[in-house]
């Protein structure tokens, strides 16, 4: 029970008293989150989604860093009883052991200027090490102190990443603060080098035989790692008979091997511009599993016939041995479906009426997932062209042909497929999960779409659906896409079958990727148990692994899908310094207190600070997303048209700055140097008692020749 009372609500009169007549406190366990203006959020244990946080004022944070494990009581905000604040009482467990930023040097001491503002200000660079260092050096820490209110964070030199600045450097430290690791392990490295290179004749005992098929893969023109391949063909009734074969990675990745546990500590693959860090070694990624033409592969395989709406009649999941016939780009498989070039047909004349069939199945499936009311989220995917240097040269927006939309639709099939052949079997499992928006998100969706003149009741799919397709066309789509982007809750992994809201989907799970994605791998090692039949005597281990699959992915996939946003934004902020100074069409894609942000046509995206719009007062409204002037009353909104300059780009931050042309940026008001402090020294001042500490982990080191005199 809580009581809410009193006018502070973190105060009691003296170390005597309770907090009767004042503030019970509820104590709760859980993560806190720093932000760069002196505030926090703490999300308690067992918390979904963004709305179970509690604001944390300035200077109540405990000496917490940001992602502790904490303690906290929470108590009504005095300024709205309606809700609830919270204290850090204790730091549980500190989860921040390094700490990347740049090298500053003052006088002989070293100190580490973090890169992100959520940390402390400097941390003291202590041992032997330091001394070598040099002054814009980006370096990493571990973090051997967490300083108090006397002392200052201190930390030893563990890594080196280049020059403070460079998208080099940048992208160095983002893999290594987000624990993603280029080079494999030494014992990973050899196991790998033992993986044969071709399929042993034994291992295609008992498997369906399925080389005598007309299989192909179809894949990305740069892509080398082929863990999907498909067919179709018909049945004595008439009937689709649509093959998923996937490589069956867990038959050379064996539980608890090196592989395995390399495997499951990356968790998935991680991509960005031109490079790719894999989850499995090349000799595997690249080799023995893929499903490279012409050659022997073994494969799991989900089969399923389907009448003429796409409805799955029939299917059989089974272990085959397949020889791809084809390994087709979605390009040529586009110029085909547009009989575009001749030649290509005729070249590919075996492969081109099933191709066609493949394409107009697809049709089939796509309506019938429109028609349950899985959402159509048109999300405009970008990527960055490098040179032989790897230096971006050009950012293009990735064209969504006929062939990608196939595969698409038949990977869905078979991961549909599978999560719900394996929920009425009863098998472990690991789910990929989507909820439904939380009902603070749907209230905020709601507000931002009014002013646009769309009246949303409900946000189930099929209103939701109706939104998407009442501004299909017009110039409000891509805001209103991102706006209900923004509401859906993230997907993640589970052992729970929670359904997926945004396909509309009872049953799913991930099946297709097991190169590049563990979850994959786990549910194809519970299907293998249960074809070989020893499912029954693994059952407890194989609930136990798939429980911390599910953890471990949802966890490693958050810090790809960061590390690869965050690097890109470095390759784009690389790429628009040649363009400083340059006007650009962009529109409005996020609103905040202190500025907007603007996204252009080629996926970059920018600040547009406050002081660079026209002189005035701005006011900003949280849950439509909008600033108005207060004189003018001219409102910038979310998804509004905006010509932008370029005024400013950082390849080692990402940041990239925009103005709008012939405006004149208002001037930064100069802030008043805080004194600086020696450390354990209040200042002198009336009385010699001076002031007290602050006990914020963010202590300012002393400037040179401000400190203590050596004696």
């Amino acid at each position: 029970m809580i009581y809410y009372g009193g006018k502070h609500p973190f105060r009691r009169r003296n170390r005597h008293q309770n907090y009767k007549g004042e503030s019970f406190f509820m104590n709760l366990q859980g993560t806190y989150q720093a932000t760069a203006r002196g505030f926090g959020f703490f999300t308690p244990e067992g918390a979904v989604g963004r709305e179970s946080d509690l604001f944390v004022p300035p200077r109540c944070d405990g000496g917490a860093w940001t992602g502790d494990k904490v303690t906290a009581q929470t108590s009504a905000d005095p300024k709205d009883p309606q809700r609830q604040i919270a204290k850090i009482t204790a730091v549980v467990e500190r989860t921040n052991r390094t700490l990347v930023g740049a090298v500053e040097r003052r006088g002989r001491e070293v100190w580490l200027q973090p890169t992100s503002d959520r940390y402390p200000n400097a941390v003291k660079v202590v041992g032997r090490s330091a001394a070598k260092l040099k002054a814009g050096d980006k370096i990493a820490v571990a973090v051997t102190s967490y300083g108090s209110a006397k002392l200052p964070p201190t930390g030893t030199f563990k890594l080196a990443f280049g020059k403070e600045g460079t998208r080099q450097a940048a992208v160095a430290a983002l893999l290594y603060e987000h624990g993603i690791d280029r080079d494999f392990p030494a014992p990973v490295a050899a196991a790998a080098q033992l993986a044969p290179q071709e399929v042993d004749p034994a291992a295609c005992v008992g498997r369906l035989d399925l080389r005598d098929k007309t299989i192909i893969t179809i894949d990305g023109a740069s892509s080398k790692d082929f863990d999907d391949a498909v067919n179709l063909e018909k049945d004595q009734e008439g009937h689709w008979v649509l093959g998923v074969h996937i490589a069956d990675v867990s038959h050379y990745v064996t539980e608890n091997s090196p592989l395995d546990l390399e495997a499951f500590h990356r968790a998935t693959s991680v991509y960005f511009a031109d490079q790719v860090v894999p989850m499995l070694p090349e000799e595997l990624s690249n080799g023995i599993c893929s499903l490279n033409p012409h050659v022997d592969r073994l494969a799991l395989s989900c089969i399923m016939t389907m009448d003429a709406h796409g409805q799955v009649l029939d299917h059989k999941i089974v272990k085959t041995v397949l020889r791809s016939t084809e390994r087709m780009t979605y390009d040529d498989c586009n110029i085909l479906l547009k009989d575009q070039d001749p030649a290509l047909a005729e070249r590919c004349a075996h492969i081109l009426p099933m191709l066609r069939d493949m394409a107009g199945l697809a049709k089939v499936l796509e309506k019938s997932r429109r028609a349950r009311g899985a959402l159509d989220l048109e999300s405009q995917e970008c990527y960055i062209v490098c040179d032989e240097s790897g230096a971006p040269v050009d950012i293009r927006v990735r064209e969504t042909g006929e062939s990608e939309k196939l595969i698409e639709s038949f990977m869905l099939a078979a991961n549909e497929c599978v999560a719900e052949h394996l929920k009425k079997a009863g098998l472990p499992a690991v789910y990929r999960v989507h909820e439904k928006p939380s009902e603070d998100k749907v209230t905020n969706l709601k507000a931002m779409l009014a002013p646009l003149g769309i009246d949303l009741k409900q946000a189930d799919n099929g209103s939701l659906q109706k939104v998407l397709e009442a501004v299909k066309g017009t110039p409000q789509a891509p805001a209103v896409h991102t706006m209900v982007l923004r509401s859906l809750m993230k997907a993640r992994y589970d052992t729970e079958n929670l359904g997926h809201f945004g396909l509309a989907a009872k049953y799913y799970c991930h099946f297709t990727s097991p190169i590049r994605r563990y979850p994959d791998l786990m549910v194809h090692r519970i299907l293998t148990a249960l074809l070989d039949g020893s499912l029954e005597q693994k059952k407890g281990k194989l609930t136990a692994a798939a429980d911390r699959a599910a953890k471990q992915s949802s966890d490693r996939e958050i810090h790809a899908m960061t590390a690869e946003r965050d690097i890109e934004k470095c390759y784009m902020a690389e790429f628009m310094t040649a363009h400083v100074g340059d006007t650009f069409q962009g529109s409005v894609t996020g609103v905040t207190k202190f500025g907007l942000f603007v996204g252009l046509p080629n996926g970059v995206e920018g600040l547009l600070p406050v002081t660079a719009l026209p002189d005035d007062r701005y006011e900003y409204d949280e849950v439509r997303m909008t600033l108005t002037g207060a004189r003018t009353k001219f409102t910038y909104t979310f998804g509004m048209p905006l010509e932008v300059l370029c005024a400013a780009a950082n390849p080692g931050s990402g940041q990239i700055d925009f103005t709008l042309p012939g405006v004149i940026p208002a001037p930064q008001p100069a802030r008043p140097a805080k004194p600086v402090k020696e450390a354990g020294r209040p200042p002198k001042g009336r009385g010699g008692r001076g002031r007290k500490p602050s006990s914020k982990p963010g202590y300012r080191p002393p400037k040179p020749g401000k400190g203590k005199k050596k004696r």
